[in-house]
């Protein structure tokens, strides 16, 4: 893994949030292949026109480019992507850093079946909390709740 400068900054709906769906959706492409791109294409319009707006949202920036973010609602990472170029180089672990050291406590939930994304959590201290057998929208992907405390 090569780590690079990340900048973090705020979001900033009028010149982020096209990119960043981007982001979320190629990344999810990749992370989510069980959920489908039809589902997924759905849910980028939520992304776009609820969560993103409404969540405490950070941009990882390389040479001032928007490679990633980590979404916000209070302690509890709402969505963490990075762009499928630019991940394995640290820069998820710096949004989780960045925000653990602001909140002091964070949680997620993950599927189950993004076994990198568990590794990943796992890997920063993560830990198991709990399990469900569905997801947000009812479907059948176990998730499971994480956290970590500084």
């Amino acid at each position: 893994m090569e780590n690079v400068n990340v900048l973090i900054r705020p979001f900033d709906a009028a010149t982020d949030l096209k990119k960043l769906s981007t982001i979320w959706f190629e990344a999810s492409l990749e992370a989510h292949p069980f959920i489908g791109e039809k589902r997924l294409t759905e849910q980028g319009k939520l992304i776009e026109e609820a969560y993103l707006p409404k969540a405490e949202t950070s941009v990882a920036c390389i040479d001032g480019e928007a490679v990633g973010f980590i979404s916000l609602l209070g302690c509890f990472i709402g969505g963490i992507f990075i762009a499928p170029g630019w991940q394995g180089h640290g820069i998820g672990r710096t949004l989780i850093a960045d925000a653990l050291a602001r909140k002091g406590d964070l949680s997620l939930e993950v599927y189950t079946e993004n076994e990198r994304a568990v590794r990943f959590y796992r890997t920063l201290g993560f830990q198991e909390v709990s399990r469900r057998a569905v997801d947000d929208f009812g479907f059948p992907f176990p998730n499971a709740a994480l956290r970590i405390k500084t």
